[in-house]
């Protein structure tokens, strides 16, 4: 997986090209843990199949999903966008949930090129069981075969479906969430301004959780962390460049695919955005915490310090992992009301 030699690249600053803006440290106990986690990661360059088959390893079945009936867990596949295939959405719900339901709407990370609904499921169902919620996974086409507004048209016309079938899937539809991770998370953010723009489903909040938001990749987070950690600079380049091609990085980018290039964050649902400090969507994700505000809008924002991209996925033990997840659920429970 390499991005695209003939798509122009940002150049550094001075001062990283004369080698002196230090990176980060990471926190040590995931520094640790990282050096674990790498031999396991597939590295930049890697073809893009076995990538995906790496990525895809790590989803969990439908049956292993239930935990042992634990919960209720299906695949639906409902119309996706006009003129194109239709979408696939693993709903799951704690067993025995009765009445209308606060609903989590997921999409997942990989980049804008790897991953399906299952990625990160786990975590979704942990809310579930914590605050009683409908879980409902969205599957989206993905770059490079499929770029935008492929995948972020997938999502938003499962979104549509599962707001008009809400009765149907016992979810309260004054009660949605939105949220999404990495890649999943900045199809997420755009899913929120599709939603105002297209007078779409209504939605009490947006969880954006090291979300990928700024094609431009030119933050000095992104020059200050190149090379380390799990989703360096190089990458960012390749996913947005799998995304957008030759646009990438040049004047005529979608907000709906990079949120990023918004110009009106007004009237959108409220936030919630957490990132680490030691990774490459840093300074994008606070600056869009910092919009949001200026904007009139409600965004609560975690940085946390020595994270890598990903950290409490990778490292779920650690205690800057487990700190990370306590206000995810707090938020949730007070949004929602659950």
């Amino acid at each position: 997986m390499t991005a695209d030699p003939t798509t122009p690249t940002t150049p550094a600053t001075a001062a990283d090209a004369e080698g002196i803006l230090p990176p980060v440290p990471f926190d040590p106990e995931l520094a640790a843990a990282l050096e674990l986690v790498a031999e396991l990661i597939p590295q930049v360059g890697t073809p893009l199949a076995e990538f995906r088959e790496a990525v895809n390893a790590h989803g969990l079945s439908v049956e292993a999903l239930t935990r042992d009936g634990a919960f209720e867990v299906e695949d639906r596949t409902v119309p996706g966008p006009a003129g194109a295939p239709d979408v696939s959405l693993l709903i799951g719900r704690p067993a025995g949930l009765e009445g209308s339901r606060p609903a989590v709407y997921y999409t997942h990370g990989g980049g804008m090129m790897l991953g399906n609904n299952r990625l990160g499921m786990d975590m979704m169902l942990e809310w579930a069981a914590e605050l009683g919620l409908v879980v409902v996974s969205v599957e989206y086409r993905l770059a490079p075969e499929h770029p935008h507004p492929a995948p972020v048209e997938d999502c938003y016309a499962g979104l549509v479906w599962t707001a008009a079938h809400a009765a149907e899937l016992g979810i309260d539809p004054e009660r949605i969430v939105i949220a999404g991770v990495s890649a999943g998370g900045g199809l997420t953010a755009a899913l929120a301004l599709l939603a105002r723009d297209r007078g779409g489903p209504a939605l009490l909040g947006q969880m954006l959780l090291g979300p990928m938001l700024d094609d431009r990749n030119d933050t000095v987070s992104a020059h200050q962390m190149a090379g380390l950690g799990v989703w360096d600079r190089a990458a960012n380049e390749a996913g947005w460049t799998a995304l957008l091609g030759r646009a990438r990085g040049g004047p005529d980018v979608s907000p709906y695919a990079a949120p990023a290039r918004a110009t009106d964050l007004s009237d959108l649902p409220a936030a919630f955005i957490d990132v680490g400090s030691a990774e490459t969507f840093r300074d994008e994700d606070i600056s869009y915490a910092d919009r949001l505000w200026q904007a009139g809008g409600s965004a609560e924002l975690h940085v946390w310090p020595g994270g890598f991209h990903g950290f409490d996925g990778l490292a779920p033990q650690a205690q800057l992992s487990q700190d990370a997840g306590a206000p995810r659920l707090r938020w949730l429970r007070r949004i929602l009301n659950a």
